[in-house]
């Protein structure tokens, strides 16, 4: 049995859906209770915070697959207390949900999983990975859509810097691989799209999906109020660093992980409804 938590969200349910086509039974903890996705997975509520509630949920598990709620604060503590937890509770391999570029520490939710990694290689696991996915596609399908009705994209991070956009079904699957397969204990695996695109290279992609004119208009960050929130404050520092450096890799490991090339942008924006 492997644990998924986080499987409430996109990229946890992206990760189970991944595992159930591997045919493994999966332990899937959320935040709030509802009904299984399918045969072979038992869905359990929990709250990551509390560790000595998850513990026993550990036991008898083949893997943990570790994702903290995104832009949460506690990250780096929470992580550790958890991966206390799967030692503690004799599970043999730990896979931590990271991101690319983690030590670009301007960016908060980054510094946390910087520091999340760090204790990891010190927690005394018995065989940990770490998985460090790039911007998913799916993140630009608001604005795609919205794009697609008016012609206009709007890029909060600027129109001259790339990004490499991975396609969330070829994350779940480099999940379940570092999951399931043996060789891989103390790696750390960047996964990236194929393709650097600036927003007016994502509008033209739009434009020849759709079969009209879409431009891209940059939107700045807006001023800060003096009480942000942790998760505003997060977003809002990624985006300057993006509109500063981009946020671009190599998808080399990646599909090295999974065998084939990484799916491409234009197979996302295929899989889309907007016409």
């Amino acid at each position: 049995m492997i644990v998924v938590t986080g499987a409430g969200g996109t990229t946890g349910a992206a990760v189970v859906r991944a595992l159930r086509d591997r045919e493994r039974p999966v332990r899937a903890l959320v935040r709030t209770p509802r009904p299984a996705p399918g045969p072979g997975t038992e869905v359990v509520a929990a709250d990551l915070t509390d560790t000595a509630a998850v513990e026993p949920l550990l036991a008898g598990a083949e893997a943990l697959y570790l994702i903290w709620p995104n832009f949460s604060p506690g990250e780096a503590e929470g992580a550790a207390a958890l991966f206390a937890a799967a030692r503690r509770a004799g599970v043999p391999r730990v896979v931590y949900h990271s991101v690319l570029r983690p030590q670009a520490r301007a960016m908060p939710h980054h510094a946390a999983k910087d520091r999340a990694e760090e204790v990891l290689d010190a927690a005394g696991v018995a065989g940990w990975r770490v998985l460090q996915p790039c911007a998913y596609s799916a993140n630009l399908d608001a604005g795609l859509a919205e794009a697609a009705r008016t012609g206009v994209l709007r890029s909060a991070w600027g129109l001259t810097r790339g990004q490499s956009f991975v396609d969330l079904r070829d994350v779940a699957e480099a999940a379940a691989v570092l999951l399931t397969e043996d060789g891989l204990d103390g790696g750390t695996f960047e996964a990236a799209g194929p393709q650097p695109l600036t927003a007016p290279e994502v509008a033209d992609a739009l434009a020849a999906r759709v079969g009209r004119p879409v431009r891209a208009v940059d939107v700045p960050p807006g001023r800060p109020p003096a009480d942000e929130p942790y998760a505003a404050r997060c977003l809002r520092l990624m985006l300057v660093h993006y509109r500063a450096h981009g946020f671009t890799g190599s998808p080399r490991v990646l599909e090295a992980l999974l065998g084939r090339p990484a799916r491409p942008f234009g197979d996302h924006l295929a899989g889309l409804d907007l016409l």
